[in-house]
């Protein structure tokens, strides 16, 4: 009987057990409308969204995206802030060909890993992730989403053979001119961040320059004059990232590549001169014998401002009176060193009063008789 009690026991609880599952089920699913459309309300923005992101990234531009790894990589300086108390700007012509500006132009053919800026950022511009715009004929940069420039447009426009295949841009490297660009237009903004209160000069846009020769070309180098095709303006937070990890070698003396294009921008170890500024009037700077002239003047101005900031300059009235007291000054040394003689030595002092006491002797007199030469008369 007792095992018979406990069998039917453990069934019952068996049995309870069993029932008692599809009723929590049950509980579950029979929530409210209310509770479903809640549910519904809350699952269908996290799907919305997800289809919207993966047209995005479809639709994107790869430019922003492969940008942004970059960057995140490769981080560089800070963009300039747009409420500076002071900036100004002004546009440099780079000659590749001179020693200081050469590291951004050899080798002039991709050597290995090894190439030329103008070559790198072709290279970016053709696959898509760097936008250039068009270079306008007042010289100004835009970097407006109308201004963009088109790979096939610019390279049909300045007849850089390419391969069309399917849609897919390439150019090989013996078609890339980058033995002709000799020069390139830089945007240069000099400005003090009162934030930080430090005086700054940095890169703000570069344009790769064309130096296309006549076919009529003169035999001697001197007459012969290349014309300048300035081929577009890039921004140059848009590659900075790029340029952060582009080794150069920058001195003939040191083979070692021992910084990276953005150092070389980042300290201004370019040089260049100026041909334009941002003015009122829009006015670039007289091609003519002036030129050499108001290109130091601007140098000068900013030279100065940059001294004037760490320097004080004492007002006219405190000069002067700080020029007469050193005269003064001056007057008083001049004066004591007539009135002052130089101590004598100890041979000076026998010297003298060996004198001194010859002087004070009385003469001597002789007793001996004065004989005459004279005969005597006898």
């Amino acid at each position: 009987m007792m095992k018979r009690s406990l069998i039917l026991l453990i069934a019952t609880l068996f049995v309870a057990g069993l029932s008692a599952q599809p009723a929590k089920k049950r509980a579950i699913s029979s929530s409210s409308p209310k509770e479903d459309e809640k549910s519904e309300k809350t699952v269908a923005p996290t799907a919305t969204r997800r289809s919207t992101t993966t047209k995005s990234s479809a639709t994107a531009a790869p430019t922003s995206n492969k940008g942004d790894r970059a960057a995140m990589m490769f981080p560089t300086s800070a963009e300039m802030p747009e409420d500076v108390v002071w900036r100004r700007d002004i546009y440099r012509q780079l000659d590749l060909l001179k020693d200081v500006n050469a590291p951004l132009y050899y080798p002039v053919e991709p050597h290995g890993k090894e190439q030329n800026l103008f070559t790198y950022l072709f290279r970016l511009f053709v696959s898509g992730r760097i936008n250039v715009y068009e270079y306008k004929i007042t010289g100004d940069e835009s970097f407006d989403e109308k201004d963009k420039a088109n790979v096939r447009d610019l390279l049909n426009k300045f007849s850089i053979y390419y391969e069309d295949s399917g849609g897919k841009i390439t150019v090989n490297e013996s078609d890339i001119p980058s033995a002709q660009v000799t020069r390139f237009y830089m945007k240069e903004s000099s400005y003090f961040d009162q934030r930080s209160a430090t005086y700054r000069t940095r890169v703000t846009a570069l344009c790769p320059v064309l130096m296309e020769n006549s076919e009529f070309e003169s035999l001697d180098a001197e007459e012969s004059q290349a014309t300048p095709k300035p081929l577009f303006w890039v921004r140059y937070d848009d590659v900075a990232a790029y340029l952060s990890r582009m080794p150069i070698m920058a001195s003939n003396l040191n083979n070692v590549t021992n910084m990276t294009v953005d150092d070389y921008f980042t300290m201004n170890r370019y040089e260049g001169q100026i041909y334009k500024t941002n003015n009122l009037q829009g006015r670039v700077l007289p091609n003519d014998s002036t030129r050499t002239k108001e290109q130091a003047r601007i140098e000068k101005q900013l030279k100065d401002f940059e001294e004037n900031i760490w320097h004080y300059e004492a007002p006219v009235d405190s000069l002067d009176s700080i020029n007469a007291a050193k005269d003064d000054k001056a007057d008083k040394k001049v004066k004591s060193k007539r009135d002052t003689k130089p101590a004598a030595t100890k041979e000076e002092k026998k010297s003298s009063s060996r004198r001194a006491a010859a002087a004070s002797k009385p003469p001597k007199s002789s007793s001996a008789p004065r004989s005459s030469a004279r005969r005597q008369r006898r």
